[in-house]
């Protein structure tokens, strides 16, 4: 009778021990399957977060595209044809001559500048251009500008090998931090370095006023950054954008 007793109590917990088992292995499949179902959701969100980069980048490059080609065709075949009338003028008289020369050379200097302007703006030549050649270019333009003291460092251990894309998005981000700095920072000094030990990487400070990064009153400048920070993970990079009131503004673009 014992035996018996002792036998059904062990039976009774093999059981409850096996459905015990058995509804732990089912919320354990429960919960990878909710997992999985998240990991999915996840992905599916990033992809669709690229998708929309990619098609807002693509959109701003043909608006650039478009105006790099208003600004090569028409402003600056009107410049050229002005500056042609004003040579006539001077060749009619040495008055003229002598008081048409600061136009003249105010002329040629803005068709230079719209010059540069419209190659920065062109995605294809940039495709077609070394992205440091390109940014040294950008760098040199910005030494023309007396008010502003900038600062250039390149050290890359190798050249790397760079997609269309990859460049045209970082040469981008380049041009928008360094907007930023001469819309917002009010700085003296840019500092920029360029490397790629371990991984390639582009930094970019200033000495200007700073603001609080966790409460930027000014939306399209909170959009700007933003704006850094999206086109990076276009191309797998991460852009860091870290400033302190009166202690200026470091921006890192660097591969993933």
């Amino acid at each position: 009778m014992v035996k018996d007793i002792a036998f059904g109590i062990i039976i009774s917990l093999l059981f409850i021990s096996l459905v015990i088992l058995f509804c732990a292995i089912i919320i354990k499949l429960y919960i990878q399957k909710i997992k999985k179902y998240n990991q999915e959701l996840y992905q599916k969100d990033i992809d669709f977060q690229k998708t929309l980069n990619n098609t807002i980048l693509e959109t701003q490059e043909q608006v650039l595209q478009n105006i790099s080609q208003e600004l090569h065709d028409d402003a600056g075949q009107q410049l050229t044809v002005i500056n042609f009338q004003l040579e006539n003028l001077k060749l009619d008289s040495k008055e003229l001559d002598t008081a048409l020369m600061p136009i003249s050379k105010s002329v040629s200097a803005l068709s230079g500048t719209i010059r540069n302007i419209s190659h920065s703006l062109n995605n294809q030549l940039l495709s077609q251009q070394n992205l440091i050649k390109a940014i040294e270019t950008e760098v040199n333009r910005l030494k023309e500008n007396k008010l502003i003291s900038v600062n250039f460092k390149c050290d890359l251990a190798y050249e790397k090998i760079f997609s269309v894309t990859e460049k045209i998005v970082l040469y981008r981000i380049f041009q928008e931090s360094i907007n930023n700095i001469l819309k917002h920072a009010k700085a003296t000094v840019i500092d920029i370095e360029i490397s790629n030990i371990p991984k390639f990487r582009i930094k970019i400070s200033d000495n200007g006023q700073g603001y609080d990064s966790e409460n930027i009153k000014n939306k399209k400048q909170s959009l700007g950054l933003q704006n850094i920070i999206n086109r990076a993970k276009i191309i797998n990079f991460e852009a860091t954008i870290f400033s302190e009131i009166g202690q200026g503004t470091t921006t890192t673009i660097k591969e993933n």
